[in-house]
């Protein structure tokens, strides 16, 4: 049985291997074709200039491949509060600035990595703990439990803290990493 793999091996070797060719499987094939397709697209001249880019959408941003063949990194908008508001249930959300008061609605904790979750018109009560938030969050229905009525007040959590506004102040409480996650 061993002499049998080993023939089966040579005459693999002796397939791809002496002549100079590596075994191609069907994924590499076609994604080598789409690219030959898109440099013959790019390199066509009967084209017009505004048609001859291609974007790839990344993580981060826009990649742009020009005329010249020369990608470029065109980062997206970063849109962040700055500084970053909590407030109450009457207070506007949206993306705050220096000169618009309003409260971040895309508040991201970086302890835990989690949204941080917003209610409106209700309260945290006392006996709310971090065991109890860890537990539940973001589910709404268990977290109910611990939330009570409050016209006016909103309720924040995410897995490792919680916090009831009224009003709306600038966030610089040291014991909360809450930050804006970008709009």
């Amino acid at each position: 049985m061993a002499d049998d793999i080993d023939d089966l091996l040579d005459e693999v070797e002796k397939k791809y291997l002496e002549k100079g060719k590596q075994p191609v499987d069907s994924n590499t094939k076609s994604r080598c074709n789409v690219e030959d397709d898109l440099n013959d697209l790019l390199s066509d001249d009967s084209l017009g200039k505004h048609h001859r880019k291609t974007n790839a959408k990344t993580k981060e941003g826009a990649v742009t491949v020009s005329t010249d063949g020369i990608s470029r990194y065109r980062p997206e908008s970063s849109k962040k509060c700055y500084p970053v508001f909590l407030g109450g249930s009457a207070d506007p959300t949206g993306q705050g600035t220096s000169i618009s008061h309003r409260t971040c609605d895309q508040l991201r904790c970086t302890a835990c990595d989690f949204k941080v979750c917003m209610f409106d018109n209700l309260k945290w009560t006392h006996d709310t703990t971090y065991l109890f938030l860890r537990n539940n969050v973001p589910d709404f229905g268990k977290l109910k439990a611990n939330l009570m009525p409050s016209k006016g007040s909103r309720a924040y959590c995410c897995q490792c803290s919680w916090r009831t506004m009224t009003t709306i102040v600038q966030l610089n409480d040291p014991d909360l990493k809450w930050v804006c996650g970008k709009h």
